[in-house]
């Protein structure tokens, strides 16, 4: 995991989310710029909604959000309002809150069983990103404690798709039906960005950037887009045993909690 990887360490939850937001609405005006749209995949847990509930508050003048269109990475079997959906999350912490266009908000619909929501999605995601060159300009995601990303998780059908943009499975770990984008759709992002904060954190952070590559023990390795950018913002309890291990680390200061990106750096 060395490739186009950057891991930046921030003193608090509250800096990342920051740093989040600051990035989506960077990489989201870049985008409209340059193809007149944004095209931005969601991720659930409570770091992203952190950062989505600041987007509603403090950014609601940084983008033009009728030109973003809005995916999601993954999706628990459940209906739109019930209480684990991700894109239930989304829409009371910031979808609802912004001004976004009629129909460019494009949920899974896991009410209708996971298999037939992963086939429909995998309809739209080709009607709207294109057969060829289907590519997020921003991926959000996080990272499990058993080092899975999206809803691919170890050892699982899931992580060797490699023809289809969405599937579904059920996962035994645990205990239900997924669906989610795979690492295909994944790694063809311009840039991904993940989100990791807390001490429950530190072990498999040090285990996945020190460890060999082994994708099924530890899918978010697959994390490897072709043609862009892994942006990983911790903060500083996640990064514990990462200062130990002699891994590149870009650290931000609390004296500088808003300070550049190695990708702000770069661009």
């Amino acid at each position: 995991m060395t490739n186009g990887r950057h891991i930046l360490v921030f003193p608090e939850p509250a800096d990342v989310a920051r740093k989040a937001a600051e990035l989506f609405c960077d990489i989201g005006r870049g985008a409209v710029v340059n193809r007149r749209c944004f095209n931005v995949c969601l991720a659930g847990g409570s770091t992203p909604k952190a950062a989505y509930t600041l987007l509603a508050e403090e950014y609601g003048n940084s983008l033009f959000w009728e030109l973003v269109n809005v995916f999601f990475g993954d999706e628990r079997n459940v209906p739109p309002d019930h209480a684990d959906s991700n894109y239930r999350m989304a829409r009371e912490a910031f979808l609802d809150r912004l001004p976004f266009a009629t129909g460019r908000i494009h949920r899974i619909p896991a009410e209708l069983g996971a298999e037939k929501a992963a086939q429909d999605y995998e309809a739209v995601l080709r009607r709207e990103l294109g057969e060829k060159e289907a590519r997020f300009d921003l991926v959000l995601l996080g990272i499990g404690n058993d080092g899975h990303t999206a809803s691919l998780f170890p050892y699982t059908k899931l992580l060797h798709i490699d023809d289809n943009p969405c599937a579904a499975e059920y996962v035994e770990s645990v205990h239900s039906e997924r669906i989610s984008l795979t690492f295909p759709i994944l790694n063809s992002a311009r840039h991904i960005v993940v989100l990791a904060t807390g001490e429950g954190k530190t072990e498999i952070l040090k285990t996945v950037f020190s460890s060999a590559e082994d994708v099924e023990r530890y899918p978010v390795q697959g994390l490897k887009p072709a043609d862009g950018q892994v942006t990983w913002l911790i903060d500083k309890a996640a990064a514990g045993r990462l200062f130990e291990s002699g891994i590149g680390l870009d650290v931000i200061t609390a004296e500088d909690p808003g300070g550049k990106t190695a990708l702000e750096r770069e661009n």
